[in-house]
């Protein structure tokens, strides 16, 4: 037994032919050193021809950086939370960015995201501008004009320039948003609105402006204030004086500030409201005195006990300002509004 084993294993098997050593590098292909990712990014990738991405994508981005969280932006949208955030991952992704800081409870933007979300609000705008055009070449001038204006414009103005334009361009509807001054010049540089009306002194804007229209103010005084007999008053005497005023940003609080500032005085600002209306509610209680344009103060003097007397000065006179987004982005109907509301302007101011 073990012979016959020692005889197989002793039996020569047949040698396979040896390869030489220089036929194998034949079999390895040949070196190629890789590519570094961002210089086969700079090679391959190029831009903007592989950055995809469509509009529910951008609308996410908006409601996202808007509400800082994903779970309402996609209820907004509507899409699955997932979904949302696959999209939000994917877009990072295509911009080699991280556009929000993940946080426990919700998300912020980062440097880069909060510069391209302006870009975002731009397109946008531009694509709804896009189908409001697309309506106005289909059944004439319509579509939908966005319009952000200051209290005291929404209370003087616009309300008879509006009656004006429903008369002229049926087809047309203006959805209008009641801001401050200051509120007006974000919601133009954001994209926000089509048309922007707010004070002259509120700020500067980088987009084109018109003259639109101006006021006077007054002091609303109690009728049995120690001021309410006299014809006018001088800034002097009411500046130290228990205001009533708006909320901060209003171009009249603002004014009031920059006025006592330079006059070396404390401002008394003992109560910030809301509305006019509210200001008078409270003067005519008595809890102090507030600054408002005249003609507004006018009409709320019937049923009310107050009493508005004019201030000296050129400060009290105010001019206001139209602002509008840049022609591109301009849908036909709001070019149409734009002209009726400044029916004698024929040159606008552009941003340098």
């Amino acid at each position: 037994m073990a012979g016959g084993i020692a005889g197989r294993n002793n039996r020569r098997m047949p040698s396979r032919p040896r390869v030489p050593p220089f036929r194998a590098q034949h079999l390895t292909p040949p070196f190629v050193p890789p590519v570094p990712p961002a210089a086969k990014n700079a090679e391959t990738d190029g831009w903007p021809g592989n950055v995809h991405f469509d509009l529910v994508t951008v609308r996410l981005f908006i409601e996202t950086a808007e509400t800082g969280n994903i779970t309402r932006a996609a209820e907004r949208l509507p899409l699955a939370v997932a979904a949302a955030s696959r999209r939000l991952k994917e877009l990072e992704q295509q911009f080699g960015v991280p556009l929000f800081q993940r946080m426990p409870h919700g998300m912020a933007l980062t440097a880069a995201g909060s510069a391209l979300l302006a870009h975002a609000r731009t397109v946008a705008h531009a694509v709804s501008r896009m189908r409001d055009d697309a309506q106005a070449f289909r059944h004439g001038t319509q579509g939908v004009v966005r319009i952000a204006a200051c209290t005291s414009a929404v209370l003087q103005f616009l309300p008879q320039d509006l009656q004006q334009c429903h008369s002229r361009y049926p087809g047309i509807k203006i959805d209008l948003q009641e801001l401050n001054s200051q509120g007006v010049l974000q919601s133009l540089a954001r994209g926000l609105a089509d048309i922007g009306i707010f004070e002259s002194t509120a700020g500067t804007l980088p987009l084109p402006t018109r003259p639109y229209h101006h006021d006077r103010l007054a002091l609303v005084v109690h009728r049995h204030d120690a001021l309410a007999s006299l014809r006018d008053v001088a800034l002097d005497d009411f500046i130290q004086r228990d205001l009533i005023g708006l909320t901060e940003g209003s171009a009249i609080s603002t004014t009031l500030y920059r006025l006592a500032a330079q006059a070396r005085r404390t401002l008394r600002m003992r109560i910030r409201v809301g509305s006019f209306d509210s200001m008078v509610a409270m003067i005519a209680q008595g809890v102090g005195i507030g600054v408002m344009p005249h003609a507004v103060a006018q009409s709320f003097m019937p049923g009310h006990a107050v009493h508005a007397l004019a201030i000296t000065g050129e400060w009290p006179q105010r001019h206001f300002l139209l602002g509008h987004q840049i022609g591109t982005a301009l849908a036909t109907a709001a070019t149409a509004v734009i002209s009726l509301l400044t029916p004698g302007c024929t040159q606008t101011t552009n941003p340098d």
